[in-house]
């Protein structure tokens, strides 16, 4: 299969594109610059040079595969927008790509999000709409929720479309400014590794490399119209979190009251998200498309060192 990726240097698509190669197909990834397509062509694929913002390339390079990996995003829109507009600026290209594949029953695979906030009281299903996290989040999730929306929606125009939904913690060798590291630097800065209250909400959590057979798995096989979940760590009690990273940085894990959470020196920023509980599923898409997770779970892979370097 001719596969066309987009963030293929990225987190997790800098292990898709080896298992797609691995597998035999055609991979072409999209680089905006020298690094990006070197990288590319170290990784086995094929380079196509443009950017996120160019749709008519987009189309043009959706248009000449078999399928398309989306998992890039602009994060350059960051500083100024956050994530509302990273979100936003993705709905238009999810539009171009469906334009592209309208007809064609080929598949687009787009990555998404764990957005349960655990209050259905059991954990989030694949059947389950992504729903918002909090008041405060609410504007962010919705324009997420839109766009991966728009890309079930796109079933209905003949497209094989499906959203991967990666897990809130994706660690990894490759993880460096993902939710991990973020909270080992403030217990770092702190002096104690702070959990909210009891600590008692729920984390979601995936080894990296297992993300790209779920993405490959999805591409070849899935549905249209269907959300994956990348989770292998369903649910894991912030507290325990915090512990873990406070043992292995030789801190105290402590209780942060819930009234005290955004003031400075302790989650600052965070502290809207930080007490959110997101428990998830991943049955439905181990027995529909029988992905396994392999690699090691959060707390092993949290005793491999790479999180916490000795020298």
């Amino acid at each position: 299969m001719k596969v066309f990726i987009t963030g293929g240097t990225g987190h997790s698509g800098s292990y898709i594109v080896p298992e797609l190669v691995a597998a035999g197909h055609e991979v072409t990834g999209l680089a905006r610059s020298d690094t990006a397509a070197a990288t590319l062509s170290a990784l086995g694929a094929t380079v196509r040079r443009g950017d996120l913002q160019d749709l008519d390339a987009l189309k043009e390079a959706a248009a000449d595969s078999d399928g398309v990996i989306h998992v890039a995003h602009r994060q350059d829109l960051l500083p100024s927008g956050g994530m509302n507009a990273v979100a936003a600026a993705e709905l238009p290209i999810m539009l171009a790509y469906g334009e592209a594949l309208a007809g064609t029953g080929k598949p687009l695979v787009a990555a998404g999000s764990i957005g349960s906030s655990g209050q259905l009281g059991r954990p989030a299903t694949e059947h389950d709409p992504a729903l918002p996290v909090g008041e405060e989040h609410k504007g962010t999730l919705r324009v997420r929720n839109i766009v991966e929306t728009a890309v079930i929606d796109l079933a209905e125009q003949g497209v094989r479309s499906s959203v991967v939904r990666i897990a809130n913690i994706a660690h990894g060798t490759t993880d460096r400014v993902g939710f991990l590291p973020t909270l080992i630097a403030l217990a770092k800065t702190q002096g104690f590794a702070g959990y909210p209250g009891e600590g008692t909400n729920q984390w979601n959590a995936v080894h990296i490399r297992d993300v790209a057979p779920l993405f490959r798995l999805a591409l070849e096989n899935g549905p249209a119209g269907s959300y994956w979940h990348a989770v292998a760590d369903e649910g894991i009690a912030f507290r325990r979190i915090s512990e873990a990273i406070g043992n292995r940085l030789g801190l105290p894990a402590v209780s942060v009251p819930l009234d005290e959470l955004m003031t400075p020196g302790y989650f600052g920023f965070l502290a809207n998200i930080v007490t959110q509980s997101y428990p998830a599923s991943n049955a439905i898409t181990r027995q529909k498309l029988g992905w396994e997770p392999e690699q090691p779970r959060l707390f092993a892979d949290l005793d491999n060192g790479h999180y916490f370097p000795t020298s």
